[in-house]
């Protein structure tokens, strides 16, 4: 376990050992515990959060505001369109002010081309850590609480075959964050990744990159398939949700068109048939039911869903009490 934590942003998990990461689940296991029995933690009494939204929210804000609550501190919410972020208010002036006002700084801005670097110039002017809520590359967050889900649903995630598939939604072009950070993670806890979609839902090509070195580092294997049904097949968990087509097009009517194309890429009970008979369902919801996948999977026996969504507030707990204290 690391004890020198204290500081730390987190913007992504590449930029955190895998024994920091580690520290992060044990942690947050604890955490989990100490909720279930009513053991008290408080561990950041009279700290304060600033909760920067410029996406709305319904997993994320709760979870924030519920999980400093429970550690004994506050979080402030913030709306950029209701503040004067959004008359001039410049990044590097968020973090020097906030980062006097509050004892972290979390942000959630997923803009294509301009999330990731507004989170990193606002951590650089900021002197206490800088949290992602999610942006348009990474989604730390989420997929912390993935892999806890893993590790408690199916034990040592190494060997385990993951398959990170798109999946259609009529909603609106998602960002590409959750499937590049699953591909990423996965991978370093030796895990065999398939990441699997039509030809126009390609990830950012230095994201790929990563994380088929990371999973050969780690002793897993990286994969790129183009057929729902393969990709299922065999696997011990299924990741499909919709992602926008970002590296093809940035516009939405041509993006509605190409999605049209692959309306059948659903999951269902026929795909989940395909995969291992004690395989698991995942999604970091909301999904587009019985567009993205029906209800009679979603509320299935086989989906951990809601114990997906509640773990959320357990590593994000762990992370604020490691850096923020």
């Amino acid at each position: 376990m690391q004890t020198n934590l204290r500081g730390r942003d987190l913007i992504t998990t590449q930029e955190w050992t895998k024994d920091e990461i580690d520290t992060i689940i044990e942690l947050a296991m604890d955490l989990k515990r100490a909720r279930a029995v009513g053991r008290e933690h408080s561990y950041l009494r009279d700290k304060v959060l600033g909760m920067l939204f410029f996406f709305s929210s319904t997993r994320t804000r709760a979870s924030f505001e519920a999980g400093i609550a429970q550690l004994g501190g506050h979080g402030a919410f913030i709306d950029s369109v209701t503040t004067q972020i959004s008359h001039g208010d410049t990044a590097r002036e968020i973090g020097e002010i906030y980062g006097r006002y509050f004892d972290g700084i979390a942000i959630r801005q997923c803009d294509w081309g301009v999330g990731n670097a507004y989170i990193r110039e606002v951590a650089a002017a900021s002197r206490v850590p800088v949290l992602n809520m999610q942006c348009d590359i990474y989604h730390p967050f989420q997929i912390l609480a993935d892999l806890l889900t893993i590790i408690e649903k199916k034990g040592d995630p190494r060997g385990k075959t993951i398959a990170v598939s798109w999946a259609y939604a009529s909603s609106y072009q998602k960002p590409l964050s959750v499937p590049q950070d699953l591909i990423l993670l996965m991978g370093r806890y030796g895990m065999n990744v398939r990441l699997v979609h039509p030809p126009e839902y390609a990830l950012m090509p230095e994201i790929v990159d990563q994380a088929r070195e990371n999973a050969r580092r780690a002793g897993g294997s990286f994969q790129i398939m183009d057929n729902m049904d393969d990709g299922f097949a065999g696997a011990d968990i299924v990741y499909p949700k919709s992602w926008g087509c970002w590296l093809t097009t940035e516009d939405t009517a041509t993006s509605a068109t190409i999605g049209h194309k692959y309306t059948d890429w659903i999951a269902d009970e026929r795909r989940m048939a395909l995969a291992q008979s004690d395989a698991i369902y995942m999604h970091c919801l909301p999904a587009d039911r019985n567009i993205e996948v029906t209800d009679a999977l979603l509320d299935g026996p086989q989906s951990v869903v809601y114990d997906e969504a509640e773990n959320r507030l357990h590593v994000q707990k762990a992370v604020m009490a490691l850096t923020m204290r």
